[in-house]
């Protein structure tokens, strides 16, 4: 698979993976090597990052159209997510409650949405 597709699946920002990550190609059972026993620099990459916008979104409990409302279109270190986190900026308390009522209606749909399984 590419480098791009491989990143994704192991939740790393590419461009700061090694340079003979991100020139080569990884199979499968190099993926499934990596999620099983990574080296040090994806330890290092999924602890303090950069990390990619879904990582973000996902550490600050919004949605990637959150980060893009306030204009975060870069990756993030984990210590500028935390700090974001204890600026608790407005944006921030917004975006975490329209994330709120987003999955609070996803999840009613699912309850009254009747299963075609059944």
């Amino acid at each position: 698979m590419k480098p791009a597709t491989a990143a994704k699946k192991l939740g790393v920002y590419l461009q700061a993976t090694p340079d003979e990550f991100q020139q080569g190609v990884v199979s499968r059972e190099e993926l499934n090597a990596l999620q099983a026993d990574p080296p040090d620099w994806l330890r290092d990459l999924r602890r303090n990052g950069p990390h990619p916008r879904p990582v973000v979104a996902a550490k600050l409990r919004i949605s990637i159209g959150g980060l893009t409302r306030a204009g975060l279109t870069e990756p993030l270190t984990t210590e500028q997510i935390e700090a974001l986190k204890s600026e608790n900026p407005d944006w921030l308390q917004r975006e975490r409650a329209t994330q709120v009522e987003v999955r609070k209606e996803a999840e009613r749909f699912k309850v009254e949405k009747p299963n075609p399984r059944s």
